[in-house]
C-alpha cells in the first residue's frame, strides 16, 4: 500500500479530536490576510418565468480572477473591491447575461435568467458550466442535471439518468444487463437512492436495462460519495438524490417521446390560478409484443407511472404529493412468471419562518413486493419490503458565513421474508410462511457551515442514529454460534438451534446506538484553487444477503442483530480542486481511503432463497478500499463534456469465528466482486449547430474478479470442479464506445409543438463483452467446458421527442 494511503489509515486510527484540533490550527495559521478592504456582492439567481431559484449557475468577474458558483439555494456570494465591476453570468439552458455593478459597499443583486428558447427538451448543454465551487467544504459530490444526461447515449436510445453517473468517477457497475452500481467499491445495497426523500429499494427495469427513473420529470440528481452531509444515513457507500422538476408558478405543458423499445407521456396542468400544478407521467415498454409476433410465449416489459401535485399556500407555505407505482414482468413460456415494483407515496410542507429559517416537514409510505411462481412443480412466492419515514428539517442561515442545518427523522421498515403457496395436484412443495420482521430506525442530526475568513470554509456535525429489531418471532439461540466448521471434511455447516428464545409483538430483541461524526474543510489558495478535507462515520442497519454480482428480485434483506452486526463506515478524504481560463476547464483529484466493520460474506455451498436463518451461512469480516479519482471538464464552447479515470482497490478479510477456523479464503484478504481497479470514461457533446448535436461516450472497466476452478474430481460419473481462492481471477475487460445524434427541424419555429429526433448507437464496435463464464461438462463429448455469456453487441435505437406547450 502507498505512503499516501497508510498515512490516512493512520489519521484514521488516530484521536480523532486531536486530529480536528491539528487540521484546525494549521489552516488558521496558514491563511494570508487582505491587503486591500473587500466588500460583499451576494443574491439570488432565479429563472424569470417560474421564479425558482437556479443552482449551479456560474458568476464571472470579467477581467478579474474571481468566480464562484451558486449554492443549491440559487445563492452567490463575491468579495469585491470599491468600484465598478462587470459579472458574466451563464447557465446551461438559459440566455447569458452580462451586467455591470457598483460596490460602494456590501451590495445584494438579485438576478433573473431567461430560458434559451432555441432548445426543446432541456437536452442542450453546449452553454453549460460545471466550475468548480472552491469554497464550500463539500467534496466527493457529483451532479448531474437531465440537460446534460438527455446528451448521453444509451442502449435502446432511453434516456438513463441511473446509467448516467456510470461516467463519473469512482462509480462502477457489474456490466451489461447488470441493476444497480457500486460507488468506490461499495455493493448495490450500501446505495441510499431518494427520490423526492422516498428511499428507492430496487432502481432497475428489466434486471437492469433501464432504471426507474422516468427522464421526462427528473430535475436533476446528487451523487455523494464521501463527506457525506450529516442529514444523510442508513446505508455506508453513497447517496444519490434524485429530485422530480419543480412546479412552482407552472405552465401547461405535454411533452413524451416514443422509442424502439419504451414510449413515454407527461403532462403538467397548472390549477387555481397558478397557485399550484399536477403532473402526470407515464412511461411503458411494449417489446413483449413484438415477441408475440415471431410466436414466443416469453415476456418481459415493465411500466411506471409518476404523478405530483404542487402547491402554494400564500407566500410561506409550499405543499408536495408525489407518488410512484412501476412493475415488471419477466415470463418464460406458462412455466416461469415473475413479477416485481416499486411504490411509493411522498406528502411534504414546506413553511418560512423567516427569510433565514425554512422548516421541511415530510412523511413517506414506500415499498417493494416480488412473486414467483413455477408452475412445472406448483410454486408460488410472495415477499417483499416496506417502510414508513417521518422527517422534519430546518435550515437556519444565520448570515452568509454561517448556516445551520438540523433535524429528526423515524424510520418503521417491515420485511416481508416470503411465504410459498403450493397449487395443483401434484405439486411436492410445502406451504411454508415466513415471520415478518419488523424494525425502527431513530436519528437526528445537527450540522453547520461557517466560513472562518474568505480562505477557510469548514463544515461540522455529527448524527446519532439508533436501531431497534422488534419482537414477535423466535430467535434462534446457538452454544458454538450459528456456523460450525467439520475439520475433517474442512467445510463450514449451518449449526443447529441449541434454544429459540420467543419474543412478543412490540418487544425490543436487539438494539445499536452510534454517533456519526461529519466533517470536512476547504481552504482556498487563490481564486482559481483549492483543497478540501473529509471525514464522516455511517451506520448501515439493513443487509443484502445476495450470491450474485448485481441486484435480483429474489435478495433477501435482513435486519440487524446480534448475528448481523451493523456495518459500520469510516471514511477520509483529500483532494486538490481548480478552475482554469475563465471557467472554462475544471480539475478534481480526489483520494480517499474506507474501512467497514461487519461487512457479511457466504460461506461456499450457501443456499440463500428461502432460508429464515441466514445466521447459519454468513460469517462477518470486514474490508476496505482506496483509490484515486480523476476528473476533467470542459464546461463550455461548441464541445463540452469531462475525462474521468479511477485507480483504486475493494478487498475483504472473512475470518473464522474461532482460531482453528479458515474463514473465508483462509482468512486473508481477498478481492471483492467490485473491485476495478483501472476505470475510464470519456463524455463529451458537440453543437454542430442550432439544429444538429451529437454525444459520445467511451467507457473502460477492468474486468470483475470471479473464482475459477483448479481441478475436478469424478463422483458418480459426474465431473465436479474443485474451486481455488475466491475472486483470484478476473473477467475480460469491459469497454465500449457510444454515439447519438441530435437533430431538431426547426430549431426557431414560434409553433407552440416543437420535435426532436436523437439517432443512438450503443457499443458501435460491436464488443462482445463478457458478461459471465461457466464452467460444465460437454453433453456430446462428456469433457469439461467454459461457456462465455455475452449480452449485448452492437444496439443501435431511433427515438423522437416532442413537447407542446
Amino acid at each position: 500500500m502507498s505512503l499516501p494511503f497508510q498515512f490516512m489509515i493512520t489519521l484514521l486510527n488516530s484521536n480523532a479530536k486531536w486530529l480536528l484540533y491539528f487540521i484546525i490550527l494549521f489552516f488558521l495559521n496558514t491563511i494570508p490576510l487582505y491587503a486591500q478592504q473587500k466588500f460583499t456582492v451576494k443574491g439570488v439567481i432565479s429563472e424569470r418565468k417560474s421564479g425558482l431559484p437556479l443552482p449551479g449557475v456560474s458568476i464571472m468577474v470579467v477581467g478579474e480572477d474571481q468566480n464562484t458558483v451558486t449554492n443549491d439555494k440559487g445563492k452567490y456570494s463575491l468579495n469585491l473591491t470599491k468600484g465598478f465591476h462587470r459579472l458574466q453570468i451563464a447557465y446551461v439552458g438559459y440566455v447569458s447575461q452580462s451586467i455591470e455593478i457598483d460596490v460602494p459597499g456590501t451590495v445584494v443583486r438579485n438576478i433573473q435568467l431567461l430560458e434559451d428558447l432555441q432548445q426543446l427538451t432541456e437536452v442542450n448543454v453546449m452553454g453549460t458550466t460545471k466550475a468548480v465551487d472552491l469554497k464550500t467544504p463539500q467534496m466527493s459530490q457529483n451532479r448531474l442535471t437531465m440537460k446534460e444526461i438527455s446528451q448521453i447515449p444509451a442502449i435502446f436510445g432511453e434516456v438513463d439518468p441511473l446509467k448516467a453517473i456510470l461516467q463519473l468517477p469512482g462509480v462502477t457497475n457489474a456490466g451489461e444487463g447488470s441493476s444497480g452500481f457500486n460507488v468506490r467499491g461499495g455493493t448495490a445495497d450500501q446505495n441510499l437512492i431518494l427520490l423526492d426523500e422516498a428511499p428507492v429499494f430496487t432502481s432497475s427495469h428489466l434486471l437492469g436495462m433501464f432504471s426507474v427513473f422516468n427522464p421526462d420529470i427528473i430535475k436533476d440528481l446528487t451523487l455523494y460519495k464521501g463527506g457525506i452531509p450529516a442529514r444523510y444515513g442508513g446505508r455506508v457507500s453513497s447517496v444519490l438524490d434524485v429530485s422530480t422538476k419543480d412546479m412552482t408558478v407552472p405552465a401547461f405543458e405535454l411533452s413524451g417521446g416514443v422509442g424502439l423499445i419504451t414510449s413515454r407521456l407527461t403532462t403538467v396542468v397548472p390549477f387555481d390560478q397558478d397557485r399550484g400544478a399536477i403532473l402526470l407521467s407515464g412511461r411503458s415498454s411494449y417489446a413483449h409484443l413484438f415477441l408475440k409476433l415471431t410466436g414466443s410465449q416469453n415476456t418481459a416489459y415493465f411500466y411506471d407511472l409518476n404523478a405530483k401535485i404542487d402547491y402554494r399556500l400564500g407566500l410561506n407555505n409550499r405543499v408536495s404529493l408525489s407518488g410512484y407505482l412501476g412493475s415488471d414482468a419477466l415470463g418464460i413460456s406458462d412455466n416461469f412468471i415473475n413479477n416485481y415494483g416499486n411504490a411509493f407515496i411522498n406528502g411534504s410542507w414546506v413553511h418560512d419562518f423567516s427569510k433565514k429559517t425554512t422548516g421541511t416537514l415530510t412523511a413517506v409510505y414506500s415499498g417493494y413486493d416480488f412473486r414467483l411462481r413455477i408452475n412445472a412443480i406448483g410454486l408460488d412466492w410472495t415477499a417483499g419490503i416496506n417502510g414508513t419515514k417521518f422527517q422534519y428539517d430546518i435550515v437556519h442561515t444565520a448570515s452568509d458565513r454561517f448556516k445551520l442545518s438540523y433535524g429528526l427523522n423515524v424510520i418503521y421498515q417491515r420485511i416481508k421474508p416470503g411465504e410459498i403457496v403450493p397449487f395443483g395436484d401434484r405439486s411436492p412443495v410445502n406451504a411454508l410462511k415466513f415471520v415478518d420482521k419488523n424494525s425502527y430506525e431513530p436519528s437526528a442530526y445537527i450540522q453547520a457551515e461557517q466560513m472562518i475568513n474568505p480562505w477557510l470554509s469548514l463544515s461540522y456535525g455529527v448524527r446519532i442514529s439508533s436501531f431497534f429489531k422488534m419482537g414477535g418471532r423466535n430467535l434462534n439461540l446457538y452454544d458454538s454460534g450459528p456456523v460450525v466448521y467439520d475439520q475433517q471434511l474442512g467445510i463450514y455447516n449451518a449449526a443447529e438451534p441449541s434454544a429459540v428464545e420467543a419474543f412478543a409483538s412490540g418487544e425490543i430483541v436487539d438494539q445499536f446506538i452510534y454517533p456519526e461524526p461529519r466533517f470536512a474543510a476547504s481552504v482556498q489558495l487563490n481564486n482559481q484553487q483549492s483543497i478540501k478535507f473529509s471525514y464522516h462515520r455511517i451506520a448501515q442497519y439493513l443487509h443484502l444477503i445476495s450470491n450474485s454480482n448485481s441486484p435480483t428480485p429474489v435478495d433477501v434483506w435482513v435486519p440487524s442483530d446480534r448475528y448481523f452486526k451493523p456495518q459500520i463506515a469510516d471514511q477520509i478524504g483529500v483532494g486538490y480542486f481548480r478552475n482554469f481560463n475563465n471557467n472554462q476547464y475544471s480539475m478534481e483529484v480526489e483520494t480517499y481511503y474506507k474501512k467497514i466493520q461487519n461487512r457479511l460474506d457466504y460461506i461456499d455451498g450457501a443456499n440463500l432463497v428461502g432460508n429464515d436463518a441466514l445466521e447459519q451461512v454468513t460469517l462477518n469480516g470486514k474490508s476496505r478500499a482506496y483509490g484515486v479519482e480523476f476528473l476533467f471538464r470542459k464546461n463550455y464552447g461548441k464541445l463540452t463534456g469531462w475525462l474521468s479515470y479511477t485507480l483504486s482497490r475493494t478487498e475483504q478479510q472473512t475470518k473464522g469465528a474461532k482460531p482453528n477456523e479458515p474463514g473465508i479464503n483462509n482468512g486473508m484478504w481477498y478481492l471483492t466482486n467490485y473491485d476495478k481497479p483501472h476505470q475510464l470514461s470519456l463524455t463529451s457533446f458537440y453543437k454542430l449547430n442550432d439544429k444538429l448535436s451529437i454525444g459520445a461516450t467511451f467507457t473502460y472497466q477492468t474486468g470483475r474478479p470471479t473464482s475459477y476452478p483448479v481441478g475436478k474430481f469424478d463422483y458418480a460419473g459426474i465431473e465436479v470442479p474443485i474451486y481455488g481462492q475466491r475472486n483470484a481471477y478476473r473477467l475480460p475487460d469491459f469497454h465500449h464506445l457510444d454515439l447519438s445524434v441530435s437533430y431538431i427541424p426547426n430549431p426557431t419555429s414560434i409553433k407552440r409543438i416543437r420535435g426532436e429526433w436523437v439517432l443512438s448507437v450503443y457499443n458501435l464496435y460491436n464488443r462482445k463483452n463478457t458478461s459471465s463464464i461457466n464452467f460444465g461438462q460437454n453433453e456430446d463429448t462428456y469433457q469439461s467446458e467454459s461457456v462465455r455469456l455475452s449480452i449485448f453487441g452492437i444496439v443501435p435505437a431511433i427515438t423522437y421527442n416532442f413537447k407542446f406547450k
